[in-house]
C-alpha cells in the first residue's frame, strides 16, 4: 500500500547508485558555493541534504502511510519483518493499446455501403 501510495524509487539507501548520488552531491555543492559559503561548511550541507534526498528517494526512511510518527522501518521492525525489496505495478502498465484510424474507418464504411 505504502509503494502504491509513495511510489518510491529504491527499497533501502544500499539500492541507490553511485552515479545518483554523485549526480545529486554536485548539484547540491554546486548550489551551495554558488551561495559563497565556506568549503567546510558546503561540505556540511551537502552531506545533510544527501540524506534528506536518500530519506525522500528510500522506502525504509519515508513515513509510514497509516502513521506518519514512525518510518517503514521501524514499523517494519516492530512487526519482526525486514525489507528485502518490491516491486510497483501500475494498472494499466505493459498493455498495449490497439491504434485505430477513425478517418480510415470512416472512409472505409462511406465507401462500403454506396
Amino acid at each position: 500500500m505504502h509503494v502504491a501510495a509513495m511510489n518510491p524509487p529504491y527499497a533501502v539507501p544500499e539500492d541507490v547508485p553511485a552515479d545518483v548520488l554523485e549526480k545529486e552531491r554536485k548539484i547540491l555543492s554546486d548550489q551551495a558555493l554558488e551561495s559563497g559559503k565556506p568549503a567546510d561548511i558546503v561540505e556540511k550541507m551537502v552531506e545533510g541534504r544527501i540524506r534528506k534526498y536518500l530519506e525522500e528517494i528510500c522506502l525504509v526512511s519515508q513515513p509510514f502511510v497509516k502513521d506518519s510518527g514512525m518510518t517503514v522501518q521501524k514499523y517494519l521492525e516492530s512487526k519482526g519483518a525486514k525489507m528485502v525489496g518490491f516491486s510497483r505495478i501500475a494498472v494499466g502498465e505493459g498493455i498495449e493499446k490497439k491504434e485505430d484510424d477513425f478517418a480510415a474507418e470512416v472512409a472505409k464504411m462511406a465507401g462500403g455501403s454506396s
